[in-house]
């Protein structure tokens, strides 16, 4: 889709100039056709420049042809992860990088209705076909114009020709008029989800999870598939655990069990936990031994306590190493914050259980010592470690007493078997569907609003 979204770049900066007869005026030689898979992720402003959100999608409504769908508004993020409505009539500048509006602004959570379509998250990907040939082409983005009544338009698709059996990287693209393809209105089994991976790409895990959770089933699937196994994984880690069986169940087990190997030990544990003892058993015989040995362990421990809490891949030293060595260890891009904060310092073997525990190294003590000093001589041997059989209370109450981010787990006969990280405490202290909770106190918050009822009540 790159060689796409390069040719259609420049359709991207419209002024909207609300006069007395409420038309829509475009710059002075700026182009007024926007590419919406473009606006994935562009950072919304009110008035007075302060960013209220990303764009997150745009709703139409599909209309019968060879109307064209009339744009409802944008699907906008808000602080806390809260999809909220934007009327399209409120947007005052639509730019390469930023989107501004009137400062109006309804809190309450976004809802698609029975007559919305999502953009990126429905049209993209599909399959339609040419009107006269009946030639099957992929959408790869579609464009909105505004009208002289203030309204905005979709009126121009982009499309890749498929050749052979399926679609090549570098099939011709094109675009053309709304009403030269049909085929947006029926229900589509096996849809990709490539363009809509690719206008989040840069997404966060938990932003994207976001995404996911508010998708269909069926579209929640189809990303699941087109997903990498390690960013599958990161977005399962985040995602509540009805929707994580869920998507596990949509995967081949080969596959599954490829998508957990890539999870952490212990959010691996946690999901298998929600399955089936014959279905769980299946998976963990499918995965590499050295994958599944510390999630087996893992599973052994009640889910509340210090073991079940625990990650079994923790940052940890021989007593030889040396700053250098520990810092560039904590470095790792893909390693969490909570689990980078600490180093442990444990006699080989140093996976875990490892050989014996000797103490933790914080971070700030590695940043304030000379590279070439060994880890041994500036251990912390005064902090006592967790135990596996400790109650959630009792981590939550030790990691609060000393102020700190994770803890060591250690057996009775001193082998360090895991940390526990400040993370994972609360995601146990909250409800289990604290997720949804939010959700629903958001949908809660704000009163209906007049003009947004009007505009998405008419199709």
């Amino acid at each position: 889709m790159t060689l796409l979204a390069g040719s259609v770049r420049c359709a991207c900066r419209v002024r909207i100039d609300r006069g007395i007869m409420g038309s829509v005026l475009p710059m002075s030689a700026a182009p007024t056709r926007v590419f919406i898979a473009r606006l994935a992720g562009i950072a919304v402003f009110d008035p007075a420049g302060d960013q209220v959100g990303r764009v997150r999608d745009v709703v139409v409504a599909l209309r019968l042809a060879p109307r064209p769908p009339r744009v409802l508004g944008l699907v906008v993020e808000v602080a806390p992860r809260r999809p909220v409505f934007l009327p399209v009539t409120r947007v005052t500048m639509i730019e390469a990088d930023a989107i501004i509006f009137d400062g109006r602004l309804n809190v309450r959570r976004f809802q698609k209705r029975e007559s919305e379509t999502l953009v990126i998250a429905e049209m993209l990907d599909r399959t339609v076909r040419f009107r006269d040939s009946g030639e099957p082409v992929s959408v790869a983005d579609v464009a909105m114009e505004p009208t002289r009544t203030r309204d905005w338009l979709v009126t121009k698709v982009a499309v890749v020709r498929r050749t052979g059996r399926g679609l090549r990287k570098r099939g011709e693209s094109l675009v053309v008029d709304w009403d030269a393809v049909e085929g947006f209105s029926a229900v589509e089994y096996g849809q990709g989800a490539a363009g809509l991976i690719a206008a989040f790409e840069r997404m966060k895990p938990a932003d994207l999870a976001g995404i996911v959770h508010e998708l269909t089933p069926k579209r929640r699937a189809e990303v699941a598939v087109a997903l990498a196994d390690e960013r599958l994984a990161d977005v399962l880690e985040e995602l509540p655990e009805d929707d994580q069986v869920e998507i596990l169940g949509t995967l081949g087990v080969e596959r599954a069990a490829d998508v957990l190997e890539a999870m952490g030990p212990d959010d691996a544990a946690d999901l298998l936990g929600e399955l089936p003892a014959e279905q769980r058993e299946r998976l963990l015989a499918l995965m590499e031994p050295q994958d599944a040995a510390p999630v087996r362990r893992l599973l052994t421990y009640p889910d509340e306590s210090a073991g079940g809490l625990m990650t079994s891949d923790p940052v940890i030293v021989a007593p030889g190493a040396t700053v250098a060595e520990a810092l560039a260890l904590i470095r790792r891009p893909d390693l969490n914050p909570a689990l980078a904060a600490q180093v442990y310092v444990c006699r080989a073997p140093t996976a875990t259980p490892t050989g014996q525990y000797l103490g933790t190294v914080h971070f700030q003590k590695l940043l304030r010592e000379p590279p070439p000093t060994l880890v041994s001589g500036i251990v912390d041997t005064e902090l006592d470690p967790l135990r596996p059989t400790m109650t959630l209370e009792a981590v939550a109450a030790f990691l609060a007493t000393y102020n700190l981010v994770a803890g060591a787990v250690v057996d009775e006969d001193g082998h360090l078997l895991g940390a526990v990280t400040i993370d994972d405490v609360l995601d146990h202290l909250l409800p289990d569907d604290w997720r949804e909770r939010a959700a629903m106190d958001a949908a809660a918050e704000g009163a209906a609003d007049p003009e947004e009822e009007a505009l998405r009540g008419t199709t």
